[in-house]
């Protein structure tokens, strides 16, 4: 049996966006494979038996090594793979994209790059003065704010926050006011899917969406969220992520650069959930890879 789009998933609140794929998948006359952990055994002896394969992979298990196996054989027999693991890598080291954004052009925060811990335990002098008072501190990878510090405001909680994540390169930025809006922060969390941008305002305090209309692109002269994101897209290469921007009273500046473990619970089901019809639309545009690899 051969399927159109393989989608391995394990986490509960994808189910929604997992039943988006499928419709689409159905309204395109495509054969559908879910594999979860109730059927992976199952599904990884069909498919190493060769009693099953699959032309394009949708992998949804976002790190989970019981599930590696199915990347590795799309992998191997050259599998049309949506954001491949290797490239996803690269993409999301927040210190490699911070250069080749700044290469391009965009405009990020002001940021001073330190070697992973391991690598330089002391640093050479650093000059905290352009930051300002208070600036972030990041570790290169990660997602979900995880080792974030906000607020910082001194040498002492550089070097001790690049102990917790020894092996990272760490990035330490300088804050990003983003201008009001009709009472609201100008901070957006833009999805791309192949080619298509999907711009939401998005608080940074409290993650609630609410989709940037056509009326507020030209009202407020939002529509360079589409270029940027476009031109971030060309940078990284990937088939489907979301990036941070900000609007501050000189310029959009990119202050989250690349993120491909996209949670895809949807507003209806989560208070700061994406709105439905966005995930629903990117479930669609993600088809349309698997339909021209038919």
């Amino acid at each position: 049996m051969h399927y159109d789009l393989c989608l391995p998933w394990y986490w509960e609140h994808d189910i929604d966006f997992v039943h988006f794929v499928e419709q689409a998948c159905n309204e395109n006359g495509l054969t559908f494979w879910q594999i979860t952990p109730d059927n992976l055994f199952e599904s990884l002896s069909a498919l190493y038996k060769g009693e099953k394969t699959f032309g394009t992979l949708l992998d949804r298990s976002q790190g989970e090594d019981r599930f590696l196996p199915i990347n590795n054989w799309a992998r191997e027999y050259n599998k049309r793979r949506i954001n491949p693991p290797e490239l996803s890598a690269w993409s999301e080291d927040k210190a490699t994209m911070h250069l080749e954004l700044m290469t391009a052009g965009l405009h990020t925060p002001h940021t001073i790059l330190l070697a992973p811990f391991l690598e330089q335990p002391v640093p050479p002098p650093l000059d905290l003065t352009p930051l300002g008072n208070q600036f972030v501190i990041k570790p290169s990878h990660g997602g979900g704010s995880e080792g974030v510090i906000l607020g910082a405001s001194s040498l002492d909680q550089i070097l001790r926050a690049r102990m917790e994540f020894p092996a990272q390169k760490y990035l330490v930025q300088a804050t990003v006011a983003p201008r009001t809006i009709q009472g609201r922060p100008a901070w957006f969390r833009v999805f791309y899917a192949v080619g298509k941008t999907y711009p939401c305002w998005w608080h940074p305090l409290t993650h609630v969406f609410a989709t940037v209309t056509q009326a507020d692109e030209h009202k407020y002269e939002l529509a360079q969220l589409h270029g940027i994101t476009r031109q971030i897209a060309s940078i990284c290469r990937l088939d489907w992520f979301t990036t941070e921007i900000a609007l501050t009273h000189d310029n959009f500046i990119v202050v989250d650069y690349v993120n491909d473990q996209i949670d895809t619970r949807i507003k209806s089901k989560a208070v700061d959930g994406a709105p439905d019809e966005i995930i629903q639309r990117i479930a669609s545009q993600l088809v349309t890879i698997a339909k021209k690899n038919q």
